[in-house]
């Protein structure tokens, strides 16, 4: 068994992987005089808010347990978040999710207008692309590079991200089964946060064995951050998740409360927890960053 270091040790370096993504998303979402200004400030609305950056940290903290410094790994971490914004303009759109709440304040459609937030979602994509593309240490690995685009293209492709959204919208107001549930979840949101877990392994020299670990370890995780947001949206208020509590079940959406209920959706996410952290025991003292983000997705309460 691996012994934990202090939770504070791990919340301070987290905390500086979190300023790190926060600093490289401002330089690369400054106002320039390529893009019309609005659509800027729609892009930096979206963007720029108080985000809690767990895609990014993982992708930091993977790179920790791989010894690559942190630098390297910048525009992996920028380019998940970018693309996990877009995809959060895209779902509050009023022909998907039609919120009206995101991270406490007005959705990006309703700060601005639906047209704007479109384009903003679609230009914060294809940045995100170009932030991986035009990196100059990323470019010294071409090929390894090229591997870190292919990663975030399926994941926000037709058979992760995209398709995981249409396959949740068709679900809206039908019984479907706990394994298209399932399905749909490590599309929609986990497909995203495996990239951001194993772009970074291009970088380094793993051991077939070592990659499959983490990936068991990546897709469990991910599956688990969308069973806690399945569980948060039934048991916290709007003031708390800064988004409309209870909106799953007016628009009789699939999730796991509604189909295991409250209590078999907690014992869900943490067997899964426990599989995933199962993954993570042959790494080693250097995936404790992992370890700690995973506790982090399984107790929160936002």
């Amino acid at each position: 068994m691996i012994t934990r270091a202090p939770k504070e040790t791990f919340r301070e370096r987290l905390e500086l992987y979190r300023h790190r993504v926060n600093t490289r998303l401002h330089n690369t979402l400054a106002i320039n005089k390529g893009a019309p200004k609005d659509l800027t400030l729609a892009m930096q609305y979206a963007v720029l808010g108080s985000g809690k950056r767990i895609r990014p940290l993982l992708s930091y903290a993977t790179a920790e347990l791989l010894e690559i410094d942190a630098e390297r790994v910048d525009s992996i971490a920028a380019a998940v978040e970018l693309v996990h914004a877009y995809s959060l303009i895209h779902d509050d759109l009023p022909a998907m999710d039609d919120d009206d709440l995101r991270r406490g304040r007005p959705t990006t459609h309703r700060q601005f207008n639906e047209a704007t937030a479109i384009l903003a979602g679609d230009a914060l994509q294809a940045l995100a692309f170009e932030a991986l593309c035009n990196d100059p240490l990323l470019s010294e690995q071409p090929l390894d590079q090229l591997k870190i685009v292919s990663w975030l293209a399926n994941a926000a492709g037709p058979a992760g991200m995209v398709g995981g959204q249409l396959l949740d919208l068709r679900a809206e107001g039908r019984a479907i089964s706990e394994a298209e549930l399932e399905d749909i979840h490590r599309r929609k949101t986990g497909a995203l946060i495996r990239a951001s877990t194993m772009m970074p392994t291009e970088l380094a020299n793993l051991s077939a064995n070592a990659q499959q670990r983490l990936d068991e370890f990546a897709s469990d995780i991910g599956l688990v951050f969308q069973i806690m947001d399945d569980v948060l949206e039934v048991e916290q208020g709007t003031t708390t998740l800064g988004k409309s509590s209870r909106s799953d079940e007016i628009k009789e959406k699939s999730t796991y409360p509604a189909i295991l209920g409250l209590a078999g959706a907690r014992s869900r996410a943490n067997a899964i927890y426990e599989d995933a952290m199962d993954a993570l025991e042959s790494l080693g003292a250097r995936a404790e960053g992992l370890r700690w983000i995973s506790d982090y997705i399984v107790n929160r309460c936002h």
